[in-house]
């Protein structure tokens, strides 16, 4: 099966292996803030899905430094390296402070990339104008975590905002030539295969330009962990998620970009899927499903 993976696209795109750096730049995100919700996603964890990325209390250029001395060694002759802001809402801020901290990491020689991660209901105009203007400067990525099209789904989960939202902000992401890239979870208590899929198709056809399939971790210190450890749901086998990213990239268009097929969890806190933890036997079956 042919699938345009983020390695080949960045090897097309820029010439070279490109890595990611996570950032964590001491966002916070309105599911926590109390705006709508104190008590965050019901599948976050407390370092707001950015498990992996550096500490808040360097400065961006230093979590660049950090991260890049991460990967060294795969880089001896150096390399590009995309700027991922990861860590909770990070749009939500006044535009004075997001234009200091994109600009910090965009200035930075060995960035090819700005990605942003945040919610469609964090995209004001004025949000959208820097974003515009910072894509004048180089790429900008924005990422947008949908997770699933369904009400029932998006309640339980607290994504707190509807699908018409979503649809609104990659309309205006998309008029001013902005990459977008959507999040989906796989496995969410109470979906089908079939409810699955159908996010899945819904994020084909909405016009986006790559997508990232997260197998749902459970995480110690979430709710999601609580309703789990009750036996509300079980996780997925390897076998039955690996068929379904297989029937999900059957559905994408051949054009689209294909950022993750599966995430880690942290291993710290991680408590199911546990054999999730062995990416490269996960990631090795995906391959061998795709062939």
């Amino acid at each position: 099966m042919r699938c345009r993976s983020l390695n080949e696209y960045l090897r097309e795109r820029f010439g070279t292996k490109v890595y990611k750096i996570s950032i964590n730049a001491g966002f916070t995100c309105p599911n926590r803030d109390g705006s709508l919700d104190t008590r965050g996603c019901i599948f976050c964890s407390g370092s707001g899905s950015g498990d992996f990325a550096e500490s808040s209390e360097y400065s961006i250029t230093e979590q660049i430094e950090l991260g890049k001395k991460r990967v060294e060694a795969k880089m001896p002759s150096g390399g590009k390296y995309i700027a991922y802001f990861q860590a909770f809402t990070n749009t939500y801020a006044p535009v004075e402070k997001l234009r200091s901290l994109y600009s910090e990491a965009i200035s930075h020689p060995d960035i090819c990339v700005l990605s942003i991660a945040t919610r469609p209901d964090c995209l004001g105009d004025d949000v959208l104008d820097l974003l515009t203007e910072m894509n004048t400067v180089k790429p900008v990525w924005v990422e947008l975590g949908l997770q699933t099209i369904h009400e029932r789904s998006a309640e339980y989960i607290r994504r707190g905002y509807s699908l018409d939202v979503y649809d609104t902000a990659v309309k205006k992401l998309k008029s001013r030539g902005i990459e977008t890239i959507v999040h989906v979870i796989l496995g969410l208590p109470g979906e089908s295969r079939e409810d699955m899929l159908e996010t899945v198709r819904y994020v084909a056809d909405s016009g986006v330009d790559g997508i990232k399939l997260q197998l749902l971790h459970v995480l110690k210190g979430t709710d999601l962990a609580k309703d789990y450890e009750a036996g509300s749901f079980k996780c997925m086998t390897m076998d039955e998620y690996v068929s379904l990213v297989h029937d999900a990239i059957e559905i994408l268009p051949k054009e689209m970009v294909i950022h993750r097929m599966t995430g880690d969890g942290d291993k710290k806190i991680l408590i199911a899927p546990l054999w999730s933890m062995d990416k490269k036997r996960v990631l090795n079956e995906l391959k061998k499903a795709l062939t």
